[in-house]
């Protein structure tokens, strides 16, 4: 595949859609990526996380220890989803803890040894105490140190996409972790490609204009990723029961 978007020349770049707490796929991506890389012509090499490395699956501590190890090996840049934010939040806000454990909180919580049904941690107050106990104070500041947005050559990897009209430099964070439709509909000619996850998709979606990289992991059981390198792209995924995942 090639695009009319560029890698600045000597570099190559690797973005991740959502893993959503499925920790043994994103080792085997992990795997494949570094196999990937190093069967190529040597380049400055950055790996991209499009955010939701938390809620739904099965091992979100995993998940963000995993991309901390990867971190000190390579270059990995993280972008913040909106599970990131809801899961930051609910430190601190009933509302956003509520929000939390209804879309795959449970499940990160459980991650941390949590039972958020225990009795001890039914009052929200009390479930709170437990969260600041239990999840490290590394992992929340690993998360907290997420960026909003990345812009190399002519790509911007975000998590969700961006409003359309507004110029880079005045997107608000909670639209570059939650926009949906209007972005998705959105078909105006830009300098530069999105690259993004959040809104889940069956195939890899290859717009004018944007790229969609979430094929559901957490349900799907499958991770789907993207290698850029001057205009060429290539997909790079791991699945459930894919032995191959390169194309």
């Amino acid at each position: 595949m090639t695009s009319w978007a560029a890698v600045p020349a000597g570099q190559r770049l690797y973005a991740i859609g959502d893993i959503h707490g499925r920790l043994d796929l994103f080792r085997a991506m992990i795997e494949r990526i570094d196999a990937d890389d190093a069967a190529r012509d040597p380049a400055e090499t950055t790996v991209i996380l499009l955010g939701d490395l938390v809620d739904r699956g099965p091992d979100s501590a995993g998940v963000i220890d995993a991309a901390r190890t990867w971190g000190r090996q390579r270059r990995v840049r993280l972008v913040q989803g909106n599970h990131e934010e809801m899961f930051l939040g609910s430190f601190d806000d009933d509302k956003t803890l509520r929000h939390f454990l209804r879309y795959g909180g449970r499940e990160t919580l459980a991650s941390y040894q949590i039972d958020p049904d225990a009795g001890d941690h039914a009052a929200m107050a009390d479930l709170r105490k437990a969260m600041a106990t239990c999840v490290p104070a590394a992992d929340i500041a690993f998360l907290q140190a997420m960026e909003e947005r990345v812009h190399i050559g002519d790509y911007l990897f975000v998590h969700a996409g961006i409003r359309p009209g507004v110029p880079i430099a005045e997107q608000t964070g909670s639209d570059l972790r939650w926009i949906r439709g209007e972005f998705l509909q959105d078909r105006s000619v830009r300098e530069f490609m999105v690259v993004h996850g959040h809104t889940i998709v069956d195939e890899p979606e290859f717009k004018s204009n944007r790229i969609g990289l979430d094929t559901g992991a957490f349900q799907s059981g499958r991770l789907t990723a993207i290698g850029l390198e001057g205009t060429r792209q290539w997909l790079v995924t791991v699945s459930d029961n894919d032995p191959t995942g390169i194309s």
